[in-house]
């Protein structure tokens, strides 16, 4: 590749569609980048599309042949941006600019999907050789091009040198509205609004934030997929139909990316004729986010079972050819045909479902990163995540706005659910939100993650649970004792449940 005299002010490793589109955007913002990838054709892409967006003859991205030349193109202390695969190909490109002479003040930032434990070991693994910041990013490839959210941790010092460009990058919400700054042109470069981005805390606390966003969206997308399969299924609507209800819809509190994008899916056609929806294999995958969300929840022994429920509802999908042959032989309910003021009433239940499964989602979320905090000695701003995810990022929605303002009114709250105006929320809208599951229950129709936020709610708002029941069945069999309630809290009983006369033991 050319050589030149022109020093960057950043290092970029890793070319694929997230590293490319920010590479762009930093470009825009007025940066210049050293660019590398194993894939010399996506080095020179990413110059070439820079090149033709810029529409200028002033150079804002150079491509780098190897680890050596990049850090030699950088002005020190060097910072350096990875965008690759997570697991073992950080720790190679880690590895490979130790050898090439990387720095003790110089800074990595690793922008993938780390599993947050893998990020804490890299920081004190590497914290000889250079400082790794870790920083998450969510919005998909538009997001990184035009703005995304950005959940930056790790050292103090690292993020004073990070701040200005992330924030020069990062997506921007307009302070009196709450609502998002577009930006969707090469080239335009909004400097007004909040930005999206805010230091999180420690090495691995932003990656933790960025797993548990993606659990919550793998719940937001499960809820809205169900409502789909209920209206598709149930009333045999017509994608297009489907897609005016969610238009309307999007004009409310469900106002959202994921809704606003489920309707473009649902009207795209093949030919202007075939909705790409029914062509579509009804398989999905997923890259691990909800399930380590999950599997977190259950470490900290706190409730997310909506967003498991979502994790468990891509599981299920996969068994196509089970599924298939299941339907030959099991049956579900008749149902009637119904009328059209029905069916209004029905969607209305159904609107109404959604909105309080979605409030129910969050609230698990934020309580896992509630527990979380607790568990590692972070100190998270609840209020500024959820301003974070305003914009840029795939679960941003007018619905964030609310929940920035109930955690600003209180920084203890522990969960979203107890705060004055989400209590009202559920409280009022409760009852079609039972109608609709009831309905699609009925149907046959599944609604896991609906459903599993109906009894998230009703288990969180009852003070007495069958628990009793089950701590005295643990007992009988394991001795595992068990707390009265006329008795002070923490002493423990166990009953010798085999003899005759069942006599009660204090164990403290």
């Amino acid at each position: 590749m050319a050589q030149d005299k022109v020093m960057c002010d950043i290092g970029f490793i890793g070319l694929g569609v997230m590293g490319k589109n920010l590479v762009l955007n930093l470009a825009d913002n007025g940066y210049r980048i050293a660019a590398f990838d194993l894939n010399d054709e996506k080095v020179n892409d990413v110059i070439e599309q820079d090149k033709y967006e810029n529409n200028s003859a002033e150079q804002r991205v150079y491509g780098c042949s190897s680890f050596t030349e990049l850090l030699a193109r950088l002005t020190p202390p060097h910072l350096i941006v990875l965008s690759v695969p997570a697991g073992s190909p950080v720790d190679q490109v880690c590895e490979s600019l130790i050898g090439a002479g990387i720095q003790p003040d110089d800074i990595v930032i690793d922008t993938g999907n780390s599993l947050w434990v893998d990020t804490v070991a890299r920081e004190e693994k590497y914290k000889n050789n250079f400082i790794l910041f870790s920083s998450a990013v969510s919005g998909g490839e538009v997001g990184a091009r035009f703005g995304p959210a950005l959940m930056p941790s790790g050292s103090p010092y690292a993020w004073t040198r990070i701040k200005p460009i992330w924030e020069a990058i990062a997506a921007k919400v307009d302070e009196k509205s709450g609502k998002p700054i577009e930006r969707t042109k090469p080239g335009e470069i909004v400097t007004q609004g909040e930005p999206c981005t805010a230091y999180i805390g420690p090495a691995g606390a932003g990656h933790y934030v960025k797993m548990v966003h993606n659990g919550i969206e793998y719940a937001d997308m499960q809820i809205i997929c169900e409502a789909y399969h209920v209206l598709r299924a149930g009333l045999s609507l017509s994608p297009d139909q489907i897609a005016d209800i969610f238009e309307q819809w999007n004009k409310g509190p469900l106002d959202s990316y994921l809704m606003e994008i489920s309707v473009e899916v649902l009207r795209h056609k093949i030919d202007d004729k075939t909705p790409l929806v029914d062509l579509i294999l009804d398989k999905a995958g997923q890259k691990g986010t909800g399930l380590w969300t999950a599997m977190s929840s259950l470490e900290l022994g706190t409730p997310a079972p909506t967003i498991a429920q979502a994790v468990y509802a891509r599981s299920i999908s996969s068994f196509k050819t089970l599924r298939v042959e299941a339907a030959q032989v099991l049956s579900g309910p008749e149902t009637n045909k119904l009328s059209q003021s029905e069916q209004d009433e029905f969607v209305a239940h159904l609107h109404d479902a959604i909105y309080c499964s979605k409030i129910c989602a969050y609230a698990q979320g934020f309580q896992l990163m509630k527990l979380a905090e607790k568990q590692h000695g972070w100190q998270l701003n609840f209020a500024s995540i959820a301003k974070i995810w305003r914009a840029g990022c795939i679960i941003r929605a007018v619905f964030l706005q609310p929940i920035a303002d109930a955690f600003e009114r209180n920084e203890t709250l522990e969960n979203l659910m107890l705060d004055e105006y989400f209590a009202k929320q559920l409280n009022e809208h409760q009852m079609n939100w039972r109608k609709s599951v009831a309905e699609a229950t009925l149907m046959g129709i599944p609604i896991g993650a609906i459903s599993s936020a109906l009894s998230y709610f009703d288990s969180m708002r009852l003070a007495v649970l069958p628990a009793n029941l089950l701590q005295g069945q643990r007992d009988y069999f394991g001795a595992h004792t068990f707390e009265r309630t006329d008795m002070s809290a923490g002493k423990k009983f166990h009953v010798e449940w085999s003899s005759d006369d069942k006599e009660m033991i204090s164990i403290n």
